[in-house]
């Protein structure tokens, strides 16, 4: 192993695929030249770059005296400004051409649809922050968030940021005790949840886990409550009231407060499978900057787009990319309640066809799902209308790229694949559809403002070609502030390894083009042999065959390499399993790798234990190849059967 602790790179992709003349011509950065000049004037003068774009981009109440106060690793951005993200992201739209244009269009998993036009949506917000000061909510409270994918889940958001309340929203597939936990870290005031929610048919009990969360959480003296699904549940008199009842009565004029720029906007916890969950603190100007930035231009944006990320509100992505960047650039942002594949596999590429979506953002995890389902499905629906593709939640395995291009895109849409963090806020490294040639597997070059470098252990860059951490060497505004009653934790997390830069926890390496290649969290590297190998890359080998729809590769000890590598796999819907299959694949990634990277194991199983929102659960894969029982919180994981099947 080096000793400076760089890591083994394995995985050699040479595919290029360039913009189209048409597309290139009509996109918001033409062309590589004109990103190039940008970035290296964005990362010579990034507040001369930043300033520029706050400007250009965002309505201010005030303007700022100072661009960055930068006292390391604390950065205040825009300071002296004052802003409001909700003004941003309706008013100043519906004082425009924009006024009925569609903000949001929603469909619930049983098949009942909603538009929501941005008039339509601010007399809707308005309703709730008056709802939410006549509870007692006032600038800096705490709100806790906890509904299911419906347009109230957007427009309690945005209520918060209107009246300088801070929310916090808790993904729906959490358990009573993870919300809990959520909650008294937060010390929220209020609790919005419904009484349930759809999933696959059947109903989450939402009401029910607040109710259960609600023992252990002393600070929360009111609950609001969405009737969504229906059922029989409790109301405690004083204490939990309907949204129907406290929301619609209310007036529908609600002036923006001004905010400082610096002001929280909101808390998003970490799901981390131990410890104490870090609570993410975002505040106002900073991070709807980098939202709406990123979002015009990693995405191409046109006025008549109908713009779909898959997320939930309740992880960054939905935070990002599903309210506040769509909707501050007044884009049609579309929102589905449940399942991908309910009540078949066919319900997405339904969706796009029923709403003529024209972007769709998703995960690499749910791409696999749909190739593992079958090209037929997409194939039965036209998906003419799409013109950009998108991923994002990790690093896609190049096989899966290649079929997304092909199946869903026709050959014919970008793929802009991204990285980025709930701590970074917005997107940090990803093409730019029109100007940057692709590979598949690379998120390219880093977008406007952000310098990553990719250091050894030493904190010295390592050679071109080589693995190492990736690291962030200047500040962005929509950067995390703190972890929310714990800077300690913060410094020491992402400033300590490497004084001076943002550590990402990821490594990564950059090719001979100055493209980045995410290899995954530098937890998920394997030690065999002395050789520090991303699984990320055992992981494309083995789905490049093709009887591999998924795969899944965890490190075991070993007495003699140090750790060994456990392989679990699904197949391919047309994938016959006999004897010989995990041969065959043993010999496979050797072919593709060579023998350092030779499985120890592979176990073929009919699904692998994912969360509701597709990731899937290595921490318990770890478990099962280790002969361990599973620890830790499992309520999001979406089919139990799936981990009993694989013990």
């Amino acid at each position: 192993m080096s000793e400076t602790g760089e890591i083994s790179s394995i995985l050699n992709e040479q595919r290029l695929f360039s913009p189209s003349v048409g597309f290139s011509e009509n996109s918001q950065i033409g062309d590589l030249e004109t990103y190039r000049n940008i970035w290296n004037y964005s990362k010579n003068d990034p507040e001369g770059f930043w300033g520029r774009k706050a400007e250009e981009m965002l309505d201010w109440f005030q303007p700022w005296t100072k661009v960055l106060e930068w006292d390391e690793p604390h950065a205040k951005w825009f300071t002296g400004g004052r802003i409001n993200a909700s003004y941003n992201c309706l008013d100043r739209h519906v004082k425009s051409y924009r006024r009925n244009k569609a903000a949001i269009i929603w469909e619930g998993e049983p098949g009942d649809k909603r538009t929501l036009t941005y008039q339509q949506l601010l007399n809707e917000v308005c309703r709730c922050a008056n709802a939410m000061k006549s509870l007692g909510v006032k600038k800096g409270d705490r709100v806790t968030i906890y509904l299911p994918l419906t347009p109230e889940l957007s427009i309690a958001t945005l209520a918060c940021a209107r009246i300088g309340a801070i929310h916090s929203v808790v993904f729906a597939g959490f358990s009573s005790h993870a919300l809990a936990e959520r909650n008294n870290d937060a010390e929220s005031k209020l609790i919005i949840t419904a009484d349930g929610g759809w999933r696959k048919g059947a109903i989450t009990p939402l009401k029910q886990n607040v109710d259960e969360c609600l023992a252990e959480s002393p600070t929360v003296e009111n609950v609001i409550v969405l009737k969504r699904t229906g059922q029989d549940i409790t109301m405690q008199p004083g204490r939990d009231h309907w949204w129907h009842d406290v929301v619609d009565s209310k007036s529908h004029i609600c002036e923006a407060l001004p905010l400082d720029s610096e002001h929280p906007l909101f808390l998003l916890y970490t799901s981390g499978s131990t410890g104490k969950p870090k609570g993410i603190l975002h505040t106002t100007g900073g991070y709807l900057l980098g939202a709406t930035l990123s979002t015009k231009f990693v995405f191409d944006l046109k006025e008549n787009d109908v713009f779909w990320c898959t997320a939930d509100v309740g992880w960054i992505t939905g935070h990002s990319y599903l309210v506040y960047g769509p909707l501050s650039n007044g884009a049609t942002t579309f929102m589905y309640e449940g399942a991908p594949n309910f009540p078949d596999a066919g319900r997405f590429w339904k969706m796009i066809e029923t709403y003529q979506i024209n972007t769709f953002y998703t995960a690499p995890t749910a791409i696999r799902a749909f190739l593992k389902a079958g090209s037929q499905w997409p194939n039965s629906y036209d998906l003419s209308s799409l013109r950009l593709l998108g991923t994002v939640g990790e690093p896609i395995n190049p096989e899966a790229w290649m079929w997304y291009r092909e199946v869903i895109g026709g050959n014919r849409c970008p793929i802009v694949d991204t990285w980025w963090q709930t701590e970074t806020g917005s997107i940090m490294i990803t093409p730019l559809p029109g100007s940057t040639p692709t590979v598949p597997g690379s998120a390219t070059l880093p977008f406007f403002g952000v310098v990553p470098e990719i250091v050894d252990a030493n904190g010295k860059p390592v050679p071109v070609g080589s693995g190492g951490y990736l690291t962030i060497k200047q500040p962005w505004p929509s950067m995390l502030r703190t972890i929310h009653g714990d800077d300690e934790r913060y410094k020491r997390t992402y400033w300590s390894k490497f004084p001076g830069r943002y550590f990402t926890g990821d490594g990564a390496r950059m090719d001979k083009n100055g493209y980045y290649w995410i290899m995954g969290r530098i937890d998920d590297v394997i030690n065999v042999s002395g050789h520090r190998l991303s699984t990320m890359e055992v992981e494309s080998a083995l789905v490049s065959h093709p009887s591999v729809a998924e795969a899944a590769v965890v490190g075991i000890p070993h007495e003699i390499k140090g750790e060994a590598i456990v392989c679990f796999v699904s197949l391919d819907s047309y994938a016959e399993r006999d004897e010989a299959l995990e041969d065959t694949l043993k010999s496979h990634v050797t072919e593709q790798i060579g023998a350092l990277a030779r499985p120890e194991s592979i176990r073929i199983a009919e699904t692998l234990p994912k969360t509701r929102s597709g990731k899937i659960m290595r921490r318990l894969l770890r478990d099962v190849a280790s002969g361990r029982d599973s620890g830790g919180d499992i309520s999001t994981l979406e089919d139990t059967q799936s981990l009993e099947s694989l013990r």
